[in-house]
C-alpha cells in the first residue's frame, strides 16, 4: 500500500514560493542515467553485463542508478533455486524490444545504430551501455529528482519522500514519477561468473511501490516543483526469497510516457526502531554437509540489531556438548549490518547426529544470543571398492574430479572429457574419510554421476544439478571388493531403455532395479547368458541396477525414455 499528497493540493502550496524545497536542486542539472539491465540466474554472460553497469556506477557517482530486472526464461528458476522475477519485468522487457540476453536500456531511450538487432527498440546489447550513459550524462534535463528514504525496523514500513524541480518545461503535459525498491547482496545461483551458488547478486528489483508504469504528475511546466510521500510496507519475503533491511536500494525516475525517462535519483534507506543500544543478534549457522571428519569449521551468520556500531564480539562453540572453543571476531557493523564468520576447526567425537552450538555473550536482548544446527554422519561403504560411473553432457571439457583423503591428498582425478560420454572408473581405496570433489568450469553443472561401492550401496549421486562443484564425503573400510572377470562381463543395454533391458553374461545372478532414491522397483533372477527385464512401466528417468552373483556385486546406472 502507498499514499500520496494530491498533487493539485502540492502544486498550490509551492506555486509561489520555494521554501519548502529540501532535498532537490533548483537550479538546471544534466541528466542523470537508469540503466535498467534484463537478466536471469540461468543467462551465460550476464554477470558480465553486470560488472560493465557497476562500471558505469562506479565511474560516476552520485548520476548512475542500476537497476537489475530478473525475467525471461533465464529466469525461471528449477530444482529449489529462487525466484527473483517480479510481476513487473515482463511488461518493462516487452516495450524495449529485447531479442537476447543481457540487455539493457539507458533511460528507456532509443539510441540510432544501437539496438539489438538494428530495430526501432530500446534494449542494447552491453557492449553499448557505456557510449549510451556518456551519451545522456552529458544531456541537460528539464527536470532535477531528489529522494530519501528510511525503514523502521519494528514495523517493516517503508517511507520515501521524493522531491522534483522542473527547470525547464516538458514535451509532454502529464509525466510519471516511478519509484523502484531494490535489494542489494543476495546470494544465489547463477550460471556463468564462475561462482556457482554463492554469486552475489546486486540492485536486484523487488517491487514498484508507485506500480506498474508509476503516478501521475499533471503540471510539468518550469518552476513546478513536486513533493511526494509513500509508505509501504516490506514482506518478510518476495516468491520466497528472504528480504533483508540493511539491503535495500531506493530509485526513483520520472518518465514523460512508459517509455522514457527524463532523469531520477537514488537512495540507501536510514533506519528507525532500533530500540536496543547495544544487541548482537546470532542469526543462524550455514549448513553442514554429512561428514566423516572429526573436526569442523562451523560458519555462523551474526547481525548488529543494535544502535551502536559491533565492532568486538567473542563467539563461544561448541559440537555434541564437548569442550567449548571461544573466537574472537573483530570488525565494525552498523546497525542491521550482518556477516557470516569463519570459525577456527574444533575437534569432536563423531557421531550419528551431531549438534553445534553457538553463544555470544549477555547484551540488551538475550533472546537472540545462541544458535544450534544438526549435522550428519557421512555414509559408510561396505568395502573399499568404489565404482564411478559418470556420464558428460554436450560440454564435457567442462568436466573434472578428484578423489582426496583426510589429509588432502589426492587418490584419483580425471577429466576433462569429450561430449556425452559415459566414464566407467573403478577405486580401491584405503581405510580414511575420504572426499569426492565434482567441478564444472563453466557452473552450469552436466550429466549424471553416481558412485557405488562393490557391496551396492550408493555412495553418492547427482543428475548433473550441481552448478560449479561439490564435495561429498564418505567413509571406506579399506577392504578390497571382489571384481572377478565374471562381473567385469556383464553388460545391460540399451541404455537409455524404453521397455526391455537386456542383460547379458549375467546367468544365474539376481537383479534388482531402484530408483535414486534407494525405493526397489522391480527384482528378478537371470536363468540364462542372454537375460532381460521388463522396465516397461518405469517412469522416464534415472535408475540404478544392482546384479548379484556368486562372485560378487555390480552397480550402473541407466535411463529411462519415452
Amino acid at each position: 500500500m502507498f499514499k500520496k499528497l494530491l498533487l493539485p493540493m502540492v502544486f498550490s502550496m509551492f506555486a509561489f514560493s520555494m521554501i519548502g524545497q529540501t532535498i532537490v536542486s533548483t537550479s538546471p542539472e544534466n541528466k542523470k542515467v537508469i540503466l535498467e539491465e534484463f537478466t536471469g540466474i540461468h543467462c551465460v554472460f550476464c554477470p558480465d553485463g553486470h560488472a560493465i553497469a557497476q562500471s558505469i556506477q562506479n565511474n560516476n557517482p552520485g548520476n548512475v542508478f542500476l537497476i537489475n530486472i530478473h525475467q525471461g526464461s533465464f529466469a525461471v528458476p528449477s530444482g529449489g533455486e529462487p525466484d527473483f522475477r517480479t510481476p513487473f519485468g515482463n511488461a518493462i522487457a516487452g516495450q524495449s524490444g529485447l531479442v537476447g540476453y543481457p540487455a539493457g536500456t539507458v533511460n528507456r531511450h532509443f539510441f540510432p545504430g544501437m539496438a539489438q538487432n538494428g530495430s526501432n527498440g530500446t534494449a542494447m546489447g552491453r557492449q553499448n551501455w557505456v557510449n549510451a550513459s556518456n551519451q545522456t550524462l552529458a544531456l541537460g534535463s528539464y527536470v532535477n529528482v531528489g529522494v530519501e528514504a528510511s525503514i523502521n525496523v519494528q514495523t517493516n514500513e517503508i517511507t520515501v519522500h521524493v522531491e522534483a524541480y522542473y527547470t525547464g518545461n516538458s514535451p509532454q503535459g502529464t509525466n510519471l514519477l516511478n519509484v523502484a525498491l531494490l535489494q542489494n547482496n543476495t546470494k544465489g545461483p547463477q550460471t556463468g561468473g564462475g561462482q556457482g551458488n554463492e554469486y552475489n547478486h546486486m540492485h536486484r528489483l523487488v517491487h514498484l511501490i508507485t506500480g506498474q508504469w508509476g503516478v501521475s504528475i499533471p503540471t510539468t511546466t518550469t518552476g513546478t516543483f513536486v513533493d511526494q510521500t509513500f509508505t509501504y510496507t516490506i514482506p518478510a519475503m518476495y516468491n520466497n526469497v528472504p528480504v533483508e533491511l540493511a539491503e535495500m536500494e531506493i530509485v526513483a525516475f520520472i518518465t514523460e510516457t512508459q517509455q522514457e525517462i527524463i532523469s531520477g535519483s537514488g537512495a540507501f534507506p536510514t533506519y528507525t526502531g532500533i530500540t536496543n543500544a547495544n544487541d548482537a543478534n546470532v542469526r543462524y549457522l550455514e549448513d553442514i554437509d554429512p561428514t566423516c571428519k572429526t573436526t569442523v569449521s562451523p560458519q555462523v551468520n551474526i547481525q548488529n540489531t543494535g544502535q551502536n556500531p559491533l565492532t568486538s564480539l567473542d563467539i563461544d562453540y561448541s559440537v555434541n556438548g564437548g569442550a567449548v572453543q571461544t573466537y574472537t571476531w573483530t570488525g565494525n557493523l552498523t546497525s542491521l549490518q550482518n556477516e557470516t564468520v569463519d570459525l577456527p576447526a574444533i575437534t569432536f567425537v563423531l557421531e550419528e547426529n551431531n549438534t553445534i552450538n553457538v553463544t555470544v555473550p549477555n547484551d540488551d536482548d538475550n533472546t537472540n544470543n545462541t544458535a544450534e544446527l544438526i549435522f550428519e554422519e557421512a555414509p559408510d561403504s561396505g568395502t573399499g571398492s568404489v565404482d564411478m560411473v559418470l556420464h558428460t553432457d554436450g560440454w564435457g571439457s567442462e568436466c573434472t574430479w578428484n578423489i582426496k583423503d583426510s589429509s588432502g591428498a589426492t587418490l584419483y582425478n580425471g577429466g576433462p572429457y569429450g561430449n556425452n560420454q559415459t566414464i566407467n572408473v573403478s577405486f580401491d581405496l584405503p581405510d580414511d574419510c575420504i572426499t569426492f570433489n565434482l567441478m564444472d568450469s563453466f557452473g552450469d553443472g552436466g550429466g549424471s554421476v553416481t558412485l557405488t561401492d562393490s557391496d551396492g550401496t550408493v555412495l553418492f549421486f547427482t543428475n548433473g544439478n550441481y552448478g560449479s562443484g561439490v564435495a561429498h564425503q564418505f567413509r571406506s573400510n579399506g577392504v578390497l571388493g571382489v571384481n572377478g572377470s565374471e562381473l567385469q562381463n556383464i553388460v545391460i543395454y540399451p541404455n537409455p531403455a524404453t521397455s526391455i533391458l537386456n542383460i547379458k553374461n549375467a546367468e544365474g545372478a539376481s537383479v534388482t532395479i531402484y530408483d535414486v532414491l534407494g525405493k526397489q522397483m522391480a527384482t528378478q533372477n537371470i536363468l540364462s547368458n542372454e537375460g532381460n527385464i521388463d522396465v516397461s512401466r518405469l517412469q522416464t528417468g534415472t535408475y540404478f541396477i544392482k546384479i548379484m552373483t556368486e562372485t560378487g556385486i555390480k552397480t550402473e546406472t541407466f535411463l529411462i525414455t519415452n
